[in-house]
């Protein structure tokens, strides 16, 4: 008989994946998570001593570490298999410190998915533990108790007792603190649009936005002035004065990054960063799908990384030509550039399987669960597609020594948007602006103009308008504003709870 190997994961869910991947020839159990952590009553941090930290157990974790050693007894081979981040590897650290025993080999294993695949090759290709990504963890975590040791006593005094501050969530709390100063010095300035109702002579109807006066760029701040211009403009002859016709070509975004995952799924779905974060967990972790078993449908959901496998590449290349056709697949594959911050130890955010698709397997997921594969898979997909093309049109009216522009603008191909449009942080109503950015794939069509066509007037719109403070922030432009600023790591950065 084979000699059994002992597996540790960090959660249930994980191990009962794994177990039955890799069969009766290995015990698999779990960790739930960090064994040992810094003491709750105390600081736990001995500043003086270069900031040795004393551990201890978490609650509870004492006696699930025996049952893991008392099945450690019967093996020659350990796995530690937690997830692949610094976290991750603490973790290891923690249960190799308890677990060390001379006549046993101990390995670290990782792996970006849960699959058959790559379980089985990462137990093939084992490393060590990596002392510097817990040396990188342990400092984090100092830093965490040092900083809500100073700051947490304030927050009873001034806000409620029981609240705790961190590393991450105190400089998180002094951004939400700068806007609303921002917010309330702001003042308001007042400024006036023009917009001409226009009929070319076959009908068609259309509008257009007052851009200049005597070809420079016009600014009208109060009521007085657009009473001038509308006062001008009387009996004016309206024609087209210059047209400009390009093609604009919006590319693909790369697939999902945790930070990234998050502010779309606050946008698209309502869900907050900690939600999303538990729903990725369990894809990750592995569903059970009707006769497949039990299968991790998505990768490590905790990444700064846009990298992507290069089978996982040709994979996604294959179903785009199957699916959709050679005319959605570009020549060669799309490649995204990291941050400069980013680990590429991980991959992206991304489907383990393309024969996975979410509506194929909908009836054994959550709603919520279908929810967020299907923006992943569809994210994925679309990241490997060719651009949306579109038509953009931009013309000048002429009144007077006054230019009106309307912009209209047409998808021809619509490339990725067929399986999947980003949403934006502030929408636009339009499909396009007078420079012929596109920010949104609906069609808004001008009728045929040709320079020199005579337009006639429906009606002039003068509209006062007051700039804006700075909006808010909410879960997505929060989480956005701390990744511009480096705040934070993918397993740090769900910090709204």
């Amino acid at each position: 008989m084979k000699d059994k190997s002992l597996l540790i994961v960090e959660s249930p869910a994980k191990s009962k994946t794994i177990n039955k991947i890799l069969g009766s020839n290995f015990i698999v159990k779990a960790s739930m998570g960090h064994i040992k952590d810094l003491p709750a009553k105390k600081i736990g941090v001995n500043v003086a001593d270069n900031f040795k930290p004393d551990y201890v157990f978490i609650k509870g974790r004492k006696d699930l570490v025996k049952d893991i050693k008392k099945a450690a007894e019967s093996v020659k081979n350990i796995y530690l298999a937690p997830d692949p981040d610094r976290e991750g590897e603490m973790i290891c650290w923690h249960l190799k410190e308890e677990l060390e025993d001379k006549n046993k080999s101990i390995y670290r294993v990782m792996f970006n998915e849960i699959t058959e695949k790559a379980v089985r090759e990462a137990i093939q290709h084992p490393t060590e533990v990596d002392i510097k990504k817990v040396n990188a963890q342990q400092a984090r975590r100092i830093l965490d108790r040092l900083v809500g040791y100073m700051i947490s006593p304030l927050l009873w005094k001034k806000v409620r007792k029981g609240l705790s501050a961190g590393r991450v969530q105190s400089v998180a709390v002094r951004l939400i603190c700068e806007r609303e100063k921002e917010i309330e010095s702001f003042i308001p300035e007042e400024y006036w649009e023009l917009t001409a109702d226009l009929e070319t002579l076959k009908k068609e109807q259309f509008t257009a936005k007052l851009d200049k006066k005597d070809n420079q760029k016009i600014k009208v701040t109060n009521s007085e002035e657009s009473a001038a211009i509308l006062k001008d403009l009387e009996g004016a002859a309206y024609s087209v004065s210059n047209l400009e016709k390009k093609k604009k070509k919006r590319s693909p975004n790369p697939p999902f990054i945790t930070s990234k995952l998050q502010q779309e799924a606050v946008r698209k779905l309502g869900f907050t960063p900690k939600k999303t974060m538990m729903i990725a967990q369990q894809l990750y972790e592995g569903l059970t799908i009707g006769g497949k078993g039990t299968l991790g449908l998505i990768t490590y959901m905790r990444t700064d990384s846009t990298r992507v496998a290069v089978e996982a590449i040709q994979s996604v290349r294959e179903y785009i030509e199957k699916k959709y056709g050679n005319e959605y697949l570009p020549e060669k594959p799309n490649y995204y550039k990291n941050s400069k911050m980013a680990q590429e130890a991980h991959e992206a955010i991304r489907p383990t399987a393309m024969d996975l698709e979410p509506e194929s397997i909908k009836e054994y997921l959550t709603p919520d669960q279908y929810k967020l594969f299907s923006l992943i898979w569809k994210r994925f997909i679309s990241s490997q597609m060719k651009p949306a093309v579109y038509d953009i049109t931009v013309a000048e009216i002429l009144a007077a020594n006054y230019t009106f522009v309307a912009v209209g603008s047409m998808i021809v191909e619509k490339g990725f948007t067929a399986v999947y449009d980003e949403s934006k942080e502030d929408n636009n109503n339009g499909a396009g602006n007078k420079n012929g950015e596109v920010s949104h794939d609906i069609d808004n069509l001008l009728p045929p103009l040709q320079v020199g066509d005579k337009l006639i007037l429906i009606k002039l719109d003068p509209s006062q308008h007051f700039t804006k403070p700075p909006a808010r922030y909410n879960e997505a432009t929060i989480v956005k504003a701390m990744e511009e600023r480096g705040i934070g790591r993918p397993r740090r950065i769900n910090w709204m709870k």
